[in-house]
């Protein structure tokens, strides 16, 4: 049996509760073009990469689809007071990292919200190595994501644990062939 040498967390759902902070951003941007969404709607796309949540939307023109990007971008910081953090998982994270172990995040967020936001939990020297949706070509259930992190620690797949709380997370971590904690916030 392997040491564990390396955790990695998943963020939105996981790490953090996002879902009241997105939702609200999400319904800003997409007032910003003239439409709205739900929060049933947003609650059907939760999780899903932005190209996908946007074809689920029925948003096909790229400049439409480039504000709602950018005008989310803008006013999500924002909403961060709605954040819940998961504080028995960052707290280990934080003691398992003093203790000399690795941590990585994977999230397909976009980057720039992805630091903000970690910066907003005060978790910026919590994580050895971070890597969002744009490092990545495809998305979770594929394991590319988890497999890019393993490479770059040069750890194999059974000296690391990851905690997901989606399907396609635990799917990815999987596929990766990295045990799996599955977190219900």
């Amino acid at each position: 049996m392997s040491q564990i040498k390396l955790f990695i967390t998943d963020f939105d759902g996981t790490l953090v509760n996002t879902f009241n902070a997105n939702l609200l951003a999400y319904q800003e941007a997409f007032s910003a073009i003239g439409r709205t969404i739900s929060e049933e709607e947003y609650r059907r796309c939760f999780g899903l990469r932005f190209d996908d949540f946007m074809e689920a939307m029925n948003v096909r023109d790229t400049e439409t689809r480039e504000r709602i990007r950018q005008k989310k971008a803008d006013v999500y910081p924002n909403y961060f007071s709605h954040f819940v953090i998961n504080t028995p998982l960052l707290g280990m994270l934080k003691a398992f990292r003093l203790s000399g172990g690795l941590t990585a995040l994977a999230s397909t967020a976009r980057k720039t919200n992805l630091l903000n936001a970690i910066t907003f939990i005060g978790a910026n020297e919590v994580f050895s190595y971070v890597l969002s949706g744009e490092d990545v070509l495809n998305g979770k259930p594929d394991p590319e994501i988890y497999e890019n992190i393993l490479f770059h620690f040069g750890i194999s797949p059974n000296e690391a644990l990851v905690f997901e709380d989606s399907e396609v997370g635990v799917q990815a971590a999987s596929n990766a062939g990295i045990q799996v904690v599955r977190v219900v916030l």
